[in-house]
């Protein structure tokens, strides 16, 4: 197993909660790394559906087998499960007796919110990230492959052929868990729909120009976005909003958790067709971005992530709120450091003076620039 840097704030949660929930996309290694936490404690999945109508044919006896504790995957399938998890809690304060895992976000945070709040510890397991590949002496080198292989556990530790295993993986989640979470009538059309937010990755998102090109009108596809959203697909930025400047803009950027979906929805299949892309420079930037919200949620932190850009163009990709001030972060797919490429921080320093910028590019090391803190290569991402 490679260790997850997530791990030792799962192990904080577990004694400072009776239970803790585990949030993730599917086969993000939410399963593994509960029993790693639980070993030896009962492992019930309600995937299965005997495990289903075991529960629902007599709740109270299925849950009277687990009154020690257990591990309980997938929750989301058995919302009544919930209200007896309360009760059993209630009636014993000890810190640490379950685990539950769920890849949908807002059924999670629906049922946990209406029997089980204070209850329950949350935390969000995303596929691995750069750190946690190079401390298990995976290659780390090869910026392209780590691209177009993603996160996903099963591509590296099987050492799969990444894209015939996220197509099969895009189909999965189009033909189970859409349907499980929202009636979609022509899956064809949010087929269509997913590919052209690939095409919007690290952009400002324009619902209505999305809306034109999908066929559908603006609320749907506001409800599509949610959908994604909640299955770990895709991820919004929002811009950061300063009242100084009353001419930001407001609209919130798209990106993808993984790269190698985000690849194979682009049919990019090959290193050589990647560098060569035309949307390589944004992929690179949604590669970084996803690195650092990984980085953020494996040590448990609030999200804190934003954009900035102003209605005269001037714009910076990744905004973090830092304890100190916030950090300005510049994202550069060329390997060398040209001037024009630090418009964007130097127009930050005045906007916001005294507050640090990173340039983070494509390099293989880091300079002392003049007029903002550093340039960074990708390589150091891990320290972000």
């Amino acid at each position: 197993m490679i260790q997850r840097t997530i791990f030792e704030e799962a192990k904080f949660a577990l004694n400072q909660f009776r239970s803790l929930c585990i949030t993730g996309p599917r086969q993000s290694g939410k399963t593994t790394l509960s029993k790693h936490l639980f070993h030896g404690k009962p492992y019930v999945n309600f995937e299965d559906p005997s495990i289903q109508y075991a529960f629902e044919s007599d709740a109270e006896m299925f849950m009277g087998k687990y009154r020690e504790g257990a591990i309980f995957d997938e929750v989301q399938r058995t919302p009544n499960l919930f209200r007896h998890l309360q009760v059993l809690l209630d009636n014993n304060t000890k810190r640490g007796q379950f685990i539950l895992t769920g890849s949908n976000n807002f059924l999670l945070q629906e049922q946990i919110s209406q029997s089980l709040a204070g209850r329950v510890g949350y935390l969000t397991l995303l596929p691995f990230s750069f750190e946690e590949l190079k401390q298990s002496d995976m290659p780390t080198d090869d910026l392209m492959k780590l691209i177009l292989n993603g996160g996903y556990p099963e591509i590296w530790t099987e050492k799969l052929q990444p894209n015939k295993w996220l197509q099969s993986y895009i189909q999965t989640y189009i033909q189970r868990d859409v349907r499980q979470i929202r009636n979609i009538a022509n899956l064809g059309t949010f087929n269509r729909f997913v590919s052209l937010c690939a095409n919007y990755a690290g952009q400002i998102l324009n619902r209505d120009e999305l809306a034109k090109s999908t066929g559908v009108d603006t609320k749907t596809i506001q409800a599509w976005l949610a959908l994604l959203e909640n299955s770990y697909i895709i991820f919004q930025l929002q811009p950061w909003v300063n009242n100084l400047n009353k001419r930001i803009i407001k609209s919130p950027k798209i990106y993808f958790y993984d790269t190698g979906l985000l690849c194979s929805l682009l049919n990019i299949q090959s290193k050589e067709s990647l560098k060569k892309h035309n949307r390589f420079g944004a992929i690179f930037e949604n590669w970084c971005i996803s690195e650092i919200r990984k980085n953020i949620f494996n040590r448990g932190d609030a999200d804190g992530m934003f954009f900035f850009r102003d209605s005269a163009g001037n714009e910076i990709d990744l905004i973090l709120e830092k304890e100190t001030g916030p950090l300005a972060i510049e994202i550069k797919s060329s390997s060398t450091s040209m001037a024009n490429q630090l418009n964007g921080l130097k127009f930050w320093n005045k906007y916001q003076k005294g507050s640090q910028g990173i340039l983070l590019h494509q390099g293989y090391s880091m300079k002392e620039m003049t007029g903002f803190n550093s340039a960074m290569s990708w390589k150091e991402i891990d320290t972000l």
